[in-house]
């Protein structure tokens, strides 16, 4: 099989390569295409790839290009994965938030709605183009803010655009260890919501939900990461396990006081760290030795200002275990290409899964995979306390899109008035035009 990832010369590649390299089954993915305009980056990521597969018979060869309509072609499967504006983006997007009093954080709030409204353009063009060159290709989407940005391609590609994330499944695997049981076959999730908006609602083993021994027990709970941001208390009081991402708008005043004393805002430390980082591994003998190390380091300050906030201090080894995109990844790749059932959270159109959003909606669910695609498990169900919160926040993801497709400043506005995070027309006015005046990217609204 062939696998183009676009934005191929991105932090998160020897992921998915790693991946792939363990991946022994017939028919499994043989050819790489890496994708970026960044030339530059692709020849050392190609470099870190080499390292990474030394001395592991028959790894899958590695290309890369700088135009994609040359990788597309023979395309079995596309990843898309790419930051319009780089990370200098993400840090004005922390910036402009900052200087209005409200949260820049690159996937929720106004980052994320800034983040949206200058990829959209791109990743539109890139659906169109890959229904083009590739019809038949199964399109997996990890760029940000991914439920937006899977919504938009569905309405050129359909079914055959997935979103990935790796949020709830790393919830529910430091919730399992708890106890001490590992995710597998004989473990069924109930999680709802939308992408970096959702909650883990039941933990079935061997058909027993598990989730009230969990909730039972404070020091259970403030055990990981989750638990600790939130609290026994206020999980408790739920009832159900939030992604972290909820934090932003649980503790909001005090994420924000967080982030204003803050030396640095997350994406300026990331900026440095990455340069450190491509500078080291261009001419290092080593360079895979080098991406582990920084992304150990990368892995150790991330959310910093939020368990800051929480007084957590450092992060825990077991809390710094990845969700495993990578590995959800390749489960999705195998149940579409092989026919092989799987069960995985997905970010997919709703199909009636959740109640009040209407089909073509994506939402981020339990879905049963095969090889006719990803579909959404009747049932789920976002909690009452949480229902308002998801219908503001997909109005918000819908007239963030209809701002894109349409070049409409009015709806990219009643976007940004309308999300909790922002929740004033002036503070939202102010944000918009700043962000205008910052990135060219957003001239077509008008």
């Amino acid at each position: 099989m062939k696998l183009v990832m676009i934005g191929g010369g991105g932090f998160r590649t020897p992921l998915v390569y790693s991946a792939l390299l363990r991946d022994r089954a017939p028919g499994r993915v043989t050819e790489v295409a890496l994708v970026d305009v960044d030339a530059a980056r692709l020849t050392t990521m190609a470099r870190i790839l080499a390292d990474q597969a030394d001395g592991v018979a028959d790894a899958p060869t590695v290309s890369v290009h700088t135009d994609v309509e040359e990788a597309l072609p023979g395309a079995d499967f596309v990843f898309s994965a790419i930051r319009v504006a780089g990370m200098e983006g993400r840090a004005a997007d922390e910036r402009i938030g900052q200087s209005h009093g409200v949260i820049g954080q690159e996937t929720v709030g106004f980052g994320g709605i800034s983040y949206a409204l200058r990829t959209l353009p791109t990743v539109m063009a890139l659906a169109r183009t890959i229904q083009r060159l590739a019809p038949d290709a199964w399109v997996i989407n990890f760029t940000n803010p991914a439920g937006v940005v899977t919504e938009a391609m569905s309405t050129v590609l359909g079914h055959r655009v997935i979103g990935i994330c790796d949020s709830p499944i790393g919830l529910a695997r430091r919730a399992l260890g708890t106890i001490g049981v590992q995710h597998g076959p004989d473990v069924e999730l109930e999680y709802a919501g939308l992408n970096h908006l959702g909650w883990l609602t039941a933990i079935r083993v061997d058909g027993v939900d598990r989730l009230p021994e969990v909730l039972a027990d404070a020091g259970r709970i403030e055990s990981f990461e989750e638990g600790k941001l939130f609290g026994a208390e206020w999980i408790q009081a739920l009832g159900a396990l939030p992604n972290e991402y909820l934090h932003y708008y649980a503790y909001r005043r005090d994420v924000l006081q967080a982030d204003q004393y803050a030396p640095h805002t997350r994406a300026r430390y990331l900026v440095e760290q990455q340069d450190r980082f491509w500078a080291a591994a261009a001419s290092c003998d080593h360079p895979f030795h080098a991406w582990q190390d920084s992304r150990n380091e990368r892995e150790a300050t991330y959310m910093a200002t939020n368990r800051d906030s929480a007084g957590m201090g450092d992060r825990d080894l077991e809390d710094m275990t990845s969700g495993g995109y990578e590995d959800v990844a390749l489960a999705l790749m195998r149940g579409i290409a092989y026919d092989q059932r799987a069960r995985l959270i997905l970010n997919v159109r709703n199909r009636g899964a959740l109640a009040g959003l209407d089909d073509d909606a994506v939402v981020e669910v339990p879905c049963t995979v095969d090889a006719t695609g990803a579909h959404p498990v009747p049932g789920a169900c976002v909690p009452d306390f949480g229902l308002g919160t998801v219908t503001a926040v997909k109005y918000v993801e819908r007239q963030t899109i209809e701002a894109a497709l349409h070049g409409s400043r009015a709806a990219a506005l009643r976007a940004l008035a309308h999300h909790p995070l922002v929740d004033s027309v002036r503070v939202a006015r102010a944000l918009l035009e700043d962000a205008r005046s910052t990135f060219p990217h957003l001239s077509y609204l008008t």
